[in-house]
């Protein structure tokens, strides 16, 4: 058996009764490793999918077993996909902080702790735990989009052609896209909110005068919306704003900055981005959303000729009974390391003999990778 024990002790030195293996390796991918259990999780999760999808007991198996041969397949795309991410230097904490500045919003919590503890009921899962998964999916759809579709053409006359046989798809319901910055007025005495006052007042001057309202929002609003440059996010139609702000800015054009709006809790100030015309959108404005869905259907071969270029330039090995399905022709990845870890034994004379050397935790070092750091104290 080829398996990596991991010895854990809380106190002192481990007798061979109290070793367990706790995991196993199943594939090195680069300087990563994928253990059976995260493959073990990965499938729990894809039931789980499922099953909230609906179906039969007979179909939700028949559907289990038609994906989950695919469980290690998927985990390494994921692996080398973020790995070429880091390489590219790709930085994603801009546009998590915008996800999570929209979803704080729509969860209507403001306060980060009751936030985190709120995504853990809603997930599952530890807050870093969600943040980490988020940032790396966005990861690997940068790389993707910058990797594989950006190399990727569409001719003006294939969008054009798009266009016209779709046209009902294109018809567009009047909305206003904004931008806020929100000087706050909570707790504050007349005094302060006076000064609210003037900084909103102060604000809009400098935007009026040509100074960027995202960077504006970023440095200076309260609201939740600062993470993501005070950007609103989805459109707004008539009727869904607060009668106060749409009088202000619905027949306003794009770029327009409004006064100091006084609201319950400061002094609001919007930015018109984008004020988008019911009826036939113009090819020359659904360009982008066009060429998205003409390139969708090509994508995915695409990806998959990138995912096995990013495989032949690996260091990937994988065990015996463990079958990546989307394997590079020709390259070798079998487990060429042997090693194992056995349980340690020791007597009772030995462990009294070490009871001034206490470990808490003994690190093994993974086979193809940097060795590991043992954390001790004495």
């Amino acid at each position: 058996m080829k398996w990596l024990s991991v010895l854990v002790a809380t106190g002192f030195v481990c007798s061979a009764a109290d070793v367990a293996v706790v995991e196993e390796i199943v594939a090195k991918v680069n300087g990563d490793i994928i253990t059976r259990g995260e493959l073990e999780q990965k499938r729990k999760q894809l039931e789980a999918d499922l099953k909230q999808q609906g179906g039969t007991q007979v179909t939700i198996q028949q559907s289990l077993a038609d994906h989950e041969k695919d469980i290690l397949r998927n985990r390494i795309d994921e692996l080398l996909l973020q790995q070429k991410g880091k390489d590219l230097n790709i930085n994603v904490d801009s546009e998590w902080s915008k996800y999570q500045a929209d979803l704080q919003r729509q969860a209507k919590i403001a306060d980060p702790e009751r936030f985190q503890a709120y995504v853990k009921e809603q997930t599952g899962m530890p807050f870093e735990d969600f943040k980490q998964q988020t940032k790396d999916t966005m990861m690997t759809q940068h790389v993707i989009r910058q990797e594989v579709g950006g190399k990727m053409n569409v001719s003006h006359e294939d969008i054009q052609k798009y266009y016209d046989a779709h046209k009902q798809d294109f018809v567009r319901k009047e909305q206003i896209f904004l931008r806020e910055i929100l000087v706050s007025t909570e707790g504050k005495d007349a005094a302060g909110v006076a000064a609210a006052e003037k900084k909103a007042k102060d604000l809009v001057a400098r935007a009026r005068k040509g100074e960027r309202f995202p960077e504006l929002a970023r440095d200076n609003s309260d609201a939740l919306t600062a993470q993501s440059y005070g950007d609103l996010g989805t459109g707004y139609k008539k009727g869904d704003l607060n009668k106060l702000m749409e009088d202000q800015v619905w027949e306003k054009p794009k770029g327009y900055v409004t006064d100091p709006i006084k609201i319950d809790n400061g002094f609001e100030i919007l930015r018109v981005e984008e004020h988008q015309k019911a009826g036939q959108a113009d090819v020359a404005e659904v360009e982008n959303e066009i060429t998205d869905k003409i390139l969708s259907p090509r994508m995915q071969p695409k990806v998959r000729e990138y995912l096995t270029k990013l495989r032949e330039d690996a260091f990937l090995e994988i065990k015996a009974g463990y079958t990546d399905t989307g394997a590079a022709p020709g390259k070798d990845t079998a487990w060429k390391d042997p090693a194992q870890l056995k349980p340690e034994t020791t007597s009772k004379q030995e462990v009294k003999s070490k009871t001034k050397h206490k470990k808490f935790l003994w690190a093994v070092p993974i086979p193809g990778t940097k060795t590991a750091e043992t954390s001790s104290s004495k």
